[in-house]
């Protein structure tokens, strides 16, 4: 025997052999069809009987495998059922022909064969006859069940009558020699009489015996033959034999303990009419011990405990200890035997399969090792694809997860081997998915984004490889970029330096034939890949929302020239939202957008990458109002470390809007990221308010801007400074000109001055205006434009008392220039506390003092200063000093040390007169204007 049967348990030795196959040219579609509905009849209750016949059914048998029928009966075909399409009487003749050729493949063992006919009709299907027959079609065939029932009942009748003609003691007569095919020759020319000769014959025969009880249904008879035969063969030293006997004495013991069996589909042998008692029930022989169990209610090693001790003293039952034990023994005999490698092999899966019911994992993976090892002829690549892959399927039973995966994959490198004319790429990349969960490996980015990585990384990566691999075979480009995309997205902490870029390299080869997308991928069996998000390419560690500029943010609509009026509202507790507010506060921004205003969000960003990164296409992804995103592409240096990225877009609507995360383009691969699944990212909140669209408004001014800027007093205002030089008295016109800029007509407009750091005893009234023809032009559509004037008109108060002087001199505060103070002291210059008497040098310094208006539009400044003019005594003569002549009269003079340092009429009077020539100016003079 030379094709093993890996599929095969302990309570296939109870089982009938049917063969199903076709004749002549049968479709595979109608073929499997018909196969599929005979499967289901694969236990009956025998009539008239408290038995049970188990079928086991085949639509492939090597008939090298039917010789070994004697030495285990449920290798033997007892039944053959033929399927075959005959349209025409005249085909007839060839088809029932075929029909007797086939029957003669298997004849030599058949107890009884079937002929299914399809699509003959007239008066040949109107014959009754019993081996054949006749359908119109493969969908007009109700009673093939029945049919089917009565074959199995025509099976059991031959089965019966070999049973007894085999059991009956027929002393006097010779016991025949059952042999296996390659012992015929061993037994030539052996002394059939002598005492050795016989015990063999009966303890063969004994097996057999017990074989054939086993099949019909009486467990007790067939535990009473094999430990006969056992005894008998084993005086004999027939080691092959006796391990067969041991065998069926596992096997029925099996059957006993656990009914519902061991194959895997627990209680699928008791499926069908379940009125059918159990075999545990049935114990039918006179004084035979009937146990009753419950498949449902087992222990750890798979037995009922309350039943356990009554089972072990069934008579000739093995214990399920026993049973491994007897089960080690019988494969040691095969082992001793080359021609049996197949036997031991079958003995070392059925092993398994009872020690993963028992929950024996340690003690079934000793079995499969021994199974590995086992030396059989040299096999096709099929059956040891088959051979691998059912060694990767036990040892997953057992719970050797990372042992299944690793026979399974290389029964997936063998459906590729150099040998095989035409590879199996579509067969080969199935398996490697099968082992995905052996080594810890899903295909989902979701389970790696915890933070803790499971299983191998070395061997995972040589897995995925194998994948893109194998998918590219198969002419599944998309398959290919989506595993190489997983790879590089997962195990980049893994990869070295130069596969980085071997990986990257190859993924943009890839990508320009088909570019990777964010949609799920569906294989033909129904499984779906999820898409695979590059969050590493690059690293996003926050992400902050910005305000709008300060000339874009949003202002609550109030009253400049009224009071401000605050509305209350009754604060009313819920206990029942409070655990809510916490979070919605955390997420919700304090600040504004504007629709159509450009809006803006900044993320700090990381290259983990040994070479220069190019992300594309990156831009935001939002829910909530509609928003348009802005993409941007950036080129982050290798290994970059935090670099700031802004990433800019425009609400559409008005609304709330929450960003969701943001999108990007690398390698050719476009990638959703969204924030909440990336770890230990920093975010200000991710939920913004979006108002409705405001009117901007650009202004203008005539003056010319003013080289100091003051400091608005609260940071939510916008301010402009304009400078102008004005004499007391003095009057000027300030046009203002109010440009809309923006989408929205402006409807209202209020205008207010307003005096900051200055003592309001100094001036008068400095600016007035008239808005009348200003407001006519209201509402100002976009693009339209309005101009009004501000009459500047200065107005200073010199009637203050001299502790007005002292007061400025307090506040460390000196005026220079003409006699207009400015109220703005910050930008006053500090008293000169000694100032060099010495006309030139003191002719080089000029000072200005700043007169400056702000309203609520904008801040106007004006500068009071000296220019070239002529001397205040109507000297003809110019002096770069303002207000001095070059002739240094007493009244410049003075005048100027006054300007300059500020000084008292004491320190004016006493000065040193004398010594400075008094030509144009008198003392009184200088009273006067003092």
């Amino acid at each position: 025997m030379s094709v093993p049967d890996y599929m095969q348990c302990a309570e296939d030795h109870q089982t009938l052999l049917v063969v199903v196959q076709p004749v002549g040219i049968v479709p595979e579609e109608s073929f499997f069809k018909i196969y599929k509905r005979i499967s289901t009849v694969s236990q009956i209750n025998v009539r008239d009987s408290q038995r049970v016949l188990y079928i086991r059914y085949r639509h492939h048998y090597p008939p090298e495998n039917n010789e070994w029928g004697d030495f285990q009966t449920h290798r033997k075909v007892v039944g053959l059922i033929t399927i075959t399409d005959c349209s025409s009487g005249k085909d007839w003749p060839q088809t029932f022909e075929k029909f007797h050729l086939q029957k003669e493949i298997y004849g030599s063992t058949l107890y009884d064969s079937r002929l299914f006919v399809f699509g003959l009709q007239g008066e040949i299907a109107e014959q009754p006859r019993t081996d054949v027959a006749f359908y119109p079609s493969y969908d007009e065939c109700e009673n093939v069940e029945k049919r089917i029932e009565d074959f199995i009942e025509s099976l059991f009748i031959v089965l019966e009558s070999k049973r007894l003609d085999r059991a009956t003691d027929k002393s006097g007569d010779k016991i025949p020699l059952l042999c296996v095919p390659f012992e015929k020759k061993d037994f030539v020319g052996l002394d059939t009489d002598s005492r050795h000769y016989k015990k063999r014959c009966q303890g063969r025969m004994r097996k057999h015996v017990g074989d054939l009880c086993l099949q019909a249904g009486m467990l007790q008879d067939s535990l009473v033959h094999y430990h006969m035969a056992v005894e008998l063969l084993r005086s004999v030293n027939d080691f092959l034999w006796l391990g067969a006997a041991l065998e069926g004495l596992c096997s029925a013991s099996v059957i006993y303990h656990y009914p519902g069996g061991t194959g895997g589909k627990v209680g699928a042998r008791r499926a069908q009419g379940s009125s059918v008692p159990t075999e545990a029930a049935n114990r039918h022989r006179p004084g035979a011990q009937e146990v009753l169990i419950d498949p449902g209610a087992l222990t750890s090693n798979g037995i009922n405990a309350d039943t356990s001790t009554e089972i072990g003293r069934a008579k000739n039952c093995l214990s399920p200890e026993d049973i491994i034990d007897k089960y080690k023994e019988a494969i040691s005999y095969y082992s001793k035997y080359k021609n049996a490698g197949v036997i031991e092999l079958e003995a070392c899966v059925k092993a398994v399969r009872v020690l993963a019911i028992q929950k024996r994992s340690m003690e079934a993976s000793e079995f499969l090792q021994n199974a590995v090892y086992i030396n059989l002829r040299q096999l096709s690549e099929e059956e040891k694809i088959q051979r691998y892959s059912i060694l990767s399927e036990l040892y997953e039973r057992i719970g050797f997860h990372r042992k299944s995966a690793f026979f399974k994959r290389v029964a997936a490198m063998q459906c590729v081997a150099p040998s095989i004319t035409e590879p199996g790429w579509r067969a080969c990349y199935k398996l490697l998915l099968e082992t995905l969960p052996g080594y810890s490996l899903s295909l989902d980015p979701k389970d790696f984004s915890k933070g803790t990585h499971r299983g191998w990384a070395a061997v995972q990566m040589r897995l995925l490889h194998e994948l893109v691999y194998a998918s590219r075979r198969m002419g599944n480009p998309a398959l290919s970029v989506r595993h190489l995309s997983f790879l590089l997205q997962t195990m980049l902490d893994f990869l070295s330096d130069q596969e980085k870029k071997d990986v990257t390299q190859s993924l943009e080869n890839y990508t320009s034939k088909c570019p990777g997308t964010m949609e799920f991928i569906t294989l033909p069996d129904g499984l779906k890949l999820p898409p695979v998000p590059f969050t590493k390419l690059p690293i996003v560690r926050s992400v902050k929302l910005l305000n709008l500029p300060v000339s874009l943010r949003p202002q609550k609509m109030k009253s400049l020239l009224g009071q401000n009026m605050s509305t209350k509202s009754p604060f009313i507790y819920s206990p029942i939202i409070a655990h809510n507010r916490g979070e919605e506060r955390s997420k919700k921004i304090d600040f504004q957008w504007v629709q159509g205003d450009v809006c803006e969000v900044q993320l700090m960003v990381y290259n983990p990458m040994p070479f220069e990164l190019r992300v594309e296409n990156m831009g935001l992804l939002t829910s909530g109002v509609e928003f348009e995103s802005l993409p941007a592409a950036l080129s982050l240096p290798a290994e970059s470390g935090l670099y700031p990225v802004t990433l800019v877009g425009v609400p559409q609507s008005a609304g709330q809007i929450t960003i969701n995360g943001y999108h990007t383009s690398v390698f050719g691969v476009f990638s959703d990221c969204l924030l909440d699944k990336l770890p230990g990212i920093k975010t200000n909140g991710c939920t913004v308010e979006v108002i409705p669209a405001l009117p901007r408004l650009q202004i203008s001014t005539s003056l010319p801007r003013s080289a100091h800027t003051l400091q608005p007093s609260s940071g939510d205002e916008i301010t402009t400074s304009v400078s102008v030089q004005l004499y007391n008295g003095e009057t000027q016109q300030l046009i203002i000109k109010l440009e809309n800029i923006g989408t929205e007509p402006l409807e209202k407009l209020e205008v207010t001055s307003k005096m900051i750091n200055t003592k309001g005893k100094l001036f008068g009234d400095f600016l007035s205006w008239n808005l009348e023809d200003t407001l006519s032009q209201f509402p100002l559509k976009p693009g339209s434009t309005a101009t009004f004037i501000v009459y500047i008109k200065v107005k200073l108060d010199f009637s203050c008392q001299e502790n007005l002087l002292q007061d400025l001199n307090d506040d460390g505060i000196s005026v220079s220039g003409l006699p207009l103070s400015s109220p703005f002291r910050q930008v006053i210059k500090p008293r000169v506390e000694t100032k060099p008497i010495n006309p030139p040098e003191a002719s080089k310094a000029g000072d200005f003092s700043h007169v400056k208006v702000r309203d609520a539009v904008s801040q106007i400044a004006w500068t009071s200063f000296g220019m070239n003019t002529t001397c205040m005594c109507m000297n003809a003569k110019t002096t770069s000093l303002p207000g001095l002549c070059n002739s240094w009269c007493y009244f410049c003079y003075y005048t100027g040390i006054l300007f300059v340092s500020l000084v008292t009429w004491e320190d004016f009077v006493n000065r040193d007169l004398e010594q400075h020539d008094r030509r144009s100016c008198s003392r009184q003079d200088l009273e006067i204007y003092w």
